[in-house]
């Protein structure tokens, strides 16, 4: 007789659909919430107690950071894409050495890119063009953030492994607590001791601390087959070749995806500190926006890899119906009230006219168009969880990229001015959904479903 699950996994290959994937999905807004209030909290703390400029130089770090953790951050979908097939088919013993291969795998990677990141973090900045008056600031803040970047990847996987059982609500509780601890760090080494940007990136590398201390202790001590069991802790090559290939096409997508905003952040740049405040700013509001986005998106994969183990075809595209509704409507409500109120939310950043013109630009020319965000991600989860992450990559890169960054020179030898970064952005969504909803319709991921 099979022991009970534990309480926070859930099986999603039976069930009323729209129910499971809404509680999936909300501790997962909840968590990108958490995140990106202590990311905002950072920005408000360092926009009205250090200034414009320290701002400008958190907003440049964190282009870069996105770039070089890209990669893991798709090994963690392909880890949690392979487990949640495990999982859906109850192979016990499967699902248990892909755990193991991934945390072994992490630790590597994570030192590996520690390295990396702190000795090419000053010869990055200069790339991108980044102004003398930032350069140091932001050289600080990225050398702090790449020498404890393994507790960051340390809890994305864990946090990966865990919903990937269906399990979102412990990641919610971790990156909660690592939240208000990086909220009052924030507050005490800026406001307090004056510690400027060093003070936040000593903040965050804290919290990503502790949020990786919880996940590890809980993966520990489950007594599931995802549990992390130390005496047979080591890389099984044939899971680490599963996850890599599932997992690389999708880290690669995130990878030249950030790699275009980091170019993006090199045209921003030469329009001055003001201008890449305001841009700064604005993702804290784009944060808020994407939540269900992202979140949906990710309980897709989820959904769709339990119910590709469990051989459930017709549940899959109930799922897409399902979860398509939920996130266009839910994403067209936060662009609405965001756009009536986004003014407003920005004064609490920073009082200069000249950023917060910029960022009522940027609100009033973007926001009407997130919807297609959703389309987007509810089709590139579904597909990625089916195992299909290579065509995923193909129809994100090709559009979020490679069209994005061919608009913005076409656009800016007629008219070089920072607007056409919002209408490059616009021009390569709609080009994405259309791409994504042909593929759904009549790509070859299809065939997976006719196998069943």
């Amino acid at each position: 007789m099979k022991p009970e699950r534990e309480s926070n996994t859930a099986l999603m290959t039976k069930g009323v659909i729209w129910k499971q994937l809404l509680l999936f999905s909300f501790p997962l807004i909840l968590g990108n919430l958490f995140q990106q209030l202590y990311n905002m909290v950072d920005s408000i703390v360092v926009g009205n107690f250090i200034g414009s400029h320290a701002l400008a130089a958190v907003g440049a770090g964190t282009s870069i950071i996105n770039v070089l953790i890209a990669l893991f951050m798709g090994l963690t979908i392909g880890a949690g894409v392979v487990i949640s097939q495990f999982f859906g088919a109850d192979k016990a013993d499967k699902l248990s050495e892909t755990v193991q291969t991934a945390a072994v795998f992490t630790i590597l990677f994570g030192f590996f890119m520690s390295l990396i990141g702190v000795i090419m973090a000053d010869p990055i900045l200069k790339w991108i063009h980044t102004p003398n008056s930032v350069f140091a600031q932001s050289s600080i803040y990225l050398k702090i953030f790449f020498s404890g970047i393994l507790f960051l990847m340390i809890y994305n996987m864990g946090a990966a492994i865990l919903r990937a059982v269906g399990d979102s609500k412990t990641p919610l509780y971790y990156l909660g607590a690592a939240s208000i601890v990086n909220i009052i760090l924030d507050v005490l080494f800026v406001v307090v001791f004056h510690l400027g940007v060093l003070g936040v990136a000593i903040a965050t590398l804290i919290a990503q601390g502790i949020s990786a201390v919880l996940v590890i202790r809980k993966l520990v001590h489950s007594n599931e087959s995802y549990q992390l069991n130390l005496k047979i802790l080591k890389i099984y090559p044939v899971r680490l070749k599963h996850i890599l290939l599932l997992g690389i096409p999708t880290g690669i997508q995130q990878m030249v995806i950030s790699l275009s905003n980091v170019i993006i952040q090199a045209y921003i740049n030469k329009f001055g500190a003001d201008a890449m405040a305001g841009w700064s700013v604005y993702g804290k509001l784009d944060g808020f926006l994407i939540l269900p986005v992202l979140s949906f998106g990710l309980a897709m994969t989820t959904y769709t890899g339990q119910n590709i183990g469990a051989k459930k075809a017709d549940r899959i595209h109930q799922g897409v119906r399902v979860c398509m509704l939920m996130n266009c409507g839910l994403c067209i409500f936060l662009s609405l009230l965001f756009y009536v109120t986004g003014n407003m939310v920005f004064k609490i950043f920073t009082r200069e006219p000249e950023v917060l013109d910029f960022c009522a630009a940027i609100l009033h020319s973007m926001v009407p168009f997130y919807f297609l965000l959703a389309v987007i991600h509810v089709f590139s989860g579904t597909i990625s969880g089916a195992g299909y992450s290579l065509s995923s990559m193909i129809i994100m890169t090709g559009n979020m990229c490679i069209l994005r960054i061919f608009l913005i020179w076409l656009l800016s030898s007629i008219n070089n001015e920072v607007s056409v970064i919002f209408y490059a952005y616009i021009l390569s969504w709609i080009g994405c959904a259309l791409c994504f909803t042909i593929y759904y319709f009549k790509g070859k991921w299809r065939k997976v479903l006719k196998e069943f």
